[in-house]
């Protein structure tokens, strides 16, 4: 769906201007009712240090050397309250716009503008609007529509200028104390620099067989027993192309009044669907020591099986320990380790600036045939202005350098400005 610039403002403005004549008998929909608007300023520049390899990108058949786009991204969001009574309703609505600042047809291409495939040339503006119709029974939420989910089996992708959308049902219940149940079926995906819904596809390294596909169907459960323990199971399955199992394990150790311990263990299980050849197991486990605003975590992630780890297709982050910025170390056998690093810079008195730096290598694994190897090395400067006409403004930097023994070796500079506007 391609519209017009305007429609997402004017048609959840139309909405907010029904909301105002509503009766008294939908007051806690007007009441609870959230309008905001995410404003984002995304450039990125990626640039192929050997373009000579096979998965190079190319254009006009000849290597790219590189990559660069800027764009200011609107994320115009609306959410309701419910009716009165025991059967609540409402109505939530997403509207994204993103607008050209600069990019060309040979070298576009980061993934942050709509683009003609044929030509490479980015469009001037390109926007989308997704209803989502929802209804409450006590602690249980039924929604229908535009989602984006932040599940372990499918995690849209928000690292470009605009967000990876899907459309389906979805149903989510807190009704047993400590204990949330998750179920649901999407249809369909619309990538992050698309205007239109499409069919899923599967990404697998090594596997054969996949097809397009319009049902997802998952379902899972997270019990909290203590405060800070926390175990989680999801099933999933991408009809005709693969079937998922994920567990997953989260506690917090103290050890001492500010010296925490926290571990992070996830573990995918992942088999054939149709007529594909998925084959995998996925263990990795994640230990973070904690103490005032520093982090220093280390993990390890072991892969077996004949194919890489199955995900959606198209953008979809696959929620392991290290997918990184730009990769996500998923390739057939591939074990990875990963040493991490952040601090919250409030610890000298320096509220809102804070830092990441990530660095990830991968063994045990081939490339047409021959043994390789892959690092990623990742590094996010971020600063929230605390006050002033500025204040809450959002600032990052984010660096990226990946090298591969038989892939095209790249260097990245993302800068992101970003600003979230409260009506009410």
């Amino acid at each position: 769906m391609h519209v017009k610039p305007s429609t997402p403002l004017f048609l959840l403005t139309g909405l907010a201007a029904a909301l105002g004549a509503a009766t008294p008998a939908a007051a806690a929909f007007v009441e609870d009712s959230h309008l905001s608007l995410d404003a984002r300023n995304f450039y990125m520049n990626r640039d192929y240090r050997d373009a000579d390899k096979a998965d190079t990108p190319r254009h006009k058949g000849a290597a790219k050397h590189k990559a660069e786009d800027w764009g200011q991204g609107f994320m115009l969001r609306f959410e309701s309250g419910f009716t009165e009574g025991t059967l609540g309703f409402g109505v939530d609505a997403l509207g994204l716009l993103g607008i050209k600042l600069d990019s060309g047809g040979g070298t576009s291409g980061t993934g942050a503008l709509l683009r003609n495939p044929r030509t490479g040339e980015a469009a001037d503006e390109f926007s989308f609007v997704g209803p989502t119709a929802k209804a409450r029974l006590a602690q249980s939420v039924l929604t229908v529509g535009t989602h984006t989910p932040v599940l372990p089996v499918a995690y849209r992708n928000d690292t470009r200028m605009l967000p990876q959308t899907f459309e389906g049902a979805q149903l989510v219940s807190k009704d047993i104390e400590q204990l949330t149940l998750t179920g649901g079926q999407f249809r369909s995906t619309r990538l992050r620099d698309s205007t239109d819904y499409q069919d899923m596809t599967m990404f697998a390294d090594g596997a054969k067989g996949g097809v397009t596909s319009d049902r997802f169907n998952y379902a899972g459960a997270s019990y909290a027993p203590l405060a800070n323990l926390t175990a989680s199971y999801f099933y999933a399955e991408l009809e005709d192309n693969y079937h998922q199992h994920y567990a997953n394990l989260l506690y917090s150790l103290p050890l001492g009044d500010s010296l925490k311990l926290k571990t992070d263990i996830r573990y995918f299980d992942s088999g054939d669907e149709g007529n594909t050849t998925v084959d995998n197991r996925n263990l990795g486990g994640m230990f973070t020591l904690v103490y005032q605003g520093h982090s220093l975590g280390f993990d390890y992630q072991e892969q077996r099986g004949d194919t890489g780890m199955p995900f959606i297709g198209g953008g979809t982050d696959p929620f392991t320990l290290n997918t990184l910025t730009y990769h996500h170390f998923l390739r057939a056998e591939e074990d990875s380790w990963q040493v991490r690093y952040d601090y919250d810079f409030a610890a000298l008195g320096v509220p809102g600036l804070t830092l990441m730096g990530r660095y990830v290598r991968g063994d045990d694994f081939q490339i047409r045939g021959a043994d390789a190897h892959e690092w990623e090395r990742d590094v996010d400067l971020s600063y929230v202005v605390q006050s002033g006409p500025l204040k809450n403004v959002g600032l990052r930097w984010r660096n990226v350098a990946y090298r591969g023994s038989h892939t095209t070796d790249i260097d990245e500079n993302r800068l992101i400005v970003n600003y979230t506007f409260k009506f009410w």
